[in-house]
Parts: structure tokens; C-alpha cells; sequence
């Protein structure tokens, strides 16, 4: 009987988690500085555009669609980079950016916007650059051995590093045009999506998402010592290798579309544990819906509180910092 209602609750949440992105999804597509029925969201999404105007049609497909899908993808792979960058590292304050993937994007497109360079070579030089970031952070903790702590100090420096690049590249742009774009990029927007970016930048995403879901259950062991996770006769170089790989394809390629955006991969992974527990079977699961759900939340509101649209970092920072002072004084420390 008891087996019968677990497994009942599971399709439920199951359902739930699938559901609720859905939902949210079509309701921000009405939602905007232009208000659009919802009825006619459902029309133009199925292709009957009959006596709605030219304007809420461009609207809903050209403009809010792909900001929403962007939206769905960003949130639910940085939540899911924060789970595995949690397990990885045994450490409940990881971020997707612990090995400096977020600030070597950052610095690739500011050097791309410098050099006057197009949306799709910015995007391109930015991925490319936070790849390279954690391929350095990598190296040079391994000089130390295999201690995971010398790749989070290396993680640090490397971070470090390309962030002082990042305030020379602002330094010698031209403070007219160049700085300006450079610091608006910087804090996080999805205003510039378009599909020609999502074809670029998605594929990563997913693919990240898919393989971190399909080892959840194997992300358990990450936080456990080598021998141990030896024991269990799992190849410890080889999980820790694809988590990486995964969690900074999926970090390289959203900070590569949308600058960088804080704390989703901090907050959400706490936020789930709260109601589900620690096992990561769950955790991820629930955190690419949560994850997803959140983030388009936090843009609708970007782009509908005010006439100027407010950075997405403004918001996650807003909401982010009263939450963990919220689970600081509720439980004495946090979630892990």
C-alpha cells in the first residue's frame, strides 16, 4: 500500500514538474508592455492569425517566443550546473561559474564587443572563451594532485584572472558606445535573442541537461572520497569528467547567449532541496523545472515592471540574497 502511494506521488510531482513550465510559459507570452488575450497567444501559436493584429503577432513569435524558450533553457541548465557543481565539489555554495567558465565568457564576448564584432560572433568567441576558461582551471589544478580543493583555488585564480581582463577590455573601450554595451551585456539580458542565436546556443544546453539527467542518480556518489566512489565500481575520473563537461557546456553557452545571470544556479538547487531532500535522483529532476519556471518569472518581470527593461542579474540578486539570509536564520546554515 505504502509502495502504491509513493509511486502515486512520484507521477503526480512527475506531472507537476512537467505541467507547471508549460503553463507559465503561455501565460508570459500574453504578459508584456503589450498586453495580448490569451486567446489570441493560443491562435497565433497554432497558426490562426485571422483578425489579430500584425503587431501582437510579431510580438508573440518574434520577439517573446524565443526570449521564452531562452528563458526555459538558461534557467533550467544553471540550476542543473549548480546541482552538479554542489555534488562535484561537496560544497553547498558551488556556483555554475566555480571554475570560471562565467567570467571567461564574459571576458570573450566583452573582447568581441570591443573589436566590433557581430550578435553570432560574440556569442561564438564567448562560448569558446569559457571553455577555455575551465580548460585552464583544470590544468592547474591538477599540478596539485587530484585534491578537488586545488581545483576550486584554481577555479578562484582563473576567475580572477579573466575578471581583471574584463575591467582592462572596459577600460579601453571607447566609453561612448563600446563600455556601455559591454556593462549592459554584462548584467544579463535575454532582450537580444533571436533564433538564429537559440539554433547556436540550445544545443549545448540540451545536451548538457540530458546527460546530467540521465547520471543523476550516479551524482550521489560525487561528494563521497575516490575510494569510496571506487567501491561502489564506478569510474571516478570518468564520472567527474562528464559532470564537468556537461555543467560547463551548459554555463559556457547560456552566458554566451545572455550574459551573466546569478545566483539560478545557487538559489534554485537550495530552494529544491528544501521540499525533496538531498538525493540528487530528485534534486535535478525538480531543479530544470523549478529552474525553468523561475526564470522566466524573474524575465517577464524584467521586461514588463518597467518602460527600460531591468537586467535579469538585478532581479536573481534581489531575490536571491533575502532568500539565503532567509535559510541562514531558519536552519543555522544551508541545504547540501
Amino acid at each position: 500500500m505504502t509502495s502504491n502511494i509513493t509511486v502515486k506521488r512520484r507521477v503526480f510531482r512527475a506531472v507537476i514538474l512537467i505541467i507547471t513550465p508549460i503553463i507559465i510559459s503561455f501565460l508570459a507570452l500574453a504578459i508584456g508592455r503589450i498586453e495580448i488575450p490569451v486567446g489570441d497567444v493560443f491562435n497565433i501559436l497554432i497558426g490562426r492569425t485571422e483578425g489579430i493584429a500584425n503587431v501582437s503577432v510579431m510580438t508573440v513569435k518574434i520577439f517573446r517566443l524565443p526570449r521564452i524558450i531562452l528563458a526555459l533553457l538558461v534557467g533550467a541548465g544553471l540550476s542543473v550546473a549548480g546541482c552538479a557543481f554542489q555534488g562535484l565539489f561537496a560544497n553547498p555554495l558551488a556556483t555554475p561559474d566555480t571554475l570560471g567558465v562565467a567570467s571567461g565568457a564574459s571576458f570573450g564576448a566583452a573582447l568581441a564587443i570591443l573589436l566590433g564584432a557581430g550578435p553570432v560572433t560574440i556569442q561564438v568567441c564567448s562560448f569558446l572563451m569559457g571553455i577555455a576558461a575551465v580548460v585552464l582551471t583544470v590544468l592547474c589544478g591538477r599540478t596539485g594532485g587530484r585534491n578537488m580543493t586545488m581545483i576550486i583555488l584554481s577555479g578562484i585564480m582563473i576567475g580572477s584572472l579573466f575578471s581583471a581582463l574584463i575591467s582592462f577590455v572596459k577600460f579601453v573601450a571607447d566609453s561612448e558606445s563600446q563600455l556601455p554595451a559591454i556593462t549592459y551585456w554584462l548584467m544579463g539580458s535575454l532582450a537580444s535573442t533571436d533564433s538564429k542565436s537559440l539554433l547556436i546556443g540550445a544545443p549545448p544546453i540540451l545536451i548538457g541537461i540530458i546527460i546530467l539527467f540521465i547520471i543523476r542518480w550516479r551524482m550521489n556518489l560525487l561528494p563521497l572520497t575516490e575510494d569510496e566512489i571506487k567501491s561502489s565500481g564506478t569510474n571516478v575520473l570518468l564520472l567527474r569528467g562528464i559532470t564537468v563537461l556537461s555543467a560547463t557546456m551548459i554555463t559556457a553557452s547560456a552566458v554566451s547567449m545572455c550574459g551573466q545571470v546569478g545566483w539560478v544556479g545557487l538559489l534554485v538547487p537550495h530552494m529544491v532541496r528544501m521540499r525533496v531532500g538531498a538525493n540528487f535522483k530528485d534534486v535535478v529532476a525538480c531543479s530544470i523545472s523549478v529552474g525553468a519556471v523561475f526564470l522566466v518569472i524573474v524575465d517577464t518581470v524584467a521586461r514588463s515592471l518597467t518602460a527600460a527593461e531591468i537586467p535579469i542579474s538585478i532581479l536573481t540578486a534581489i531575490i536571491g540574497a533575502p532568500f539565503f539570509i532567509y535559510l541562514m536564520r531558519r536552519r543555522g546554515g544551508f541545504v547540501g
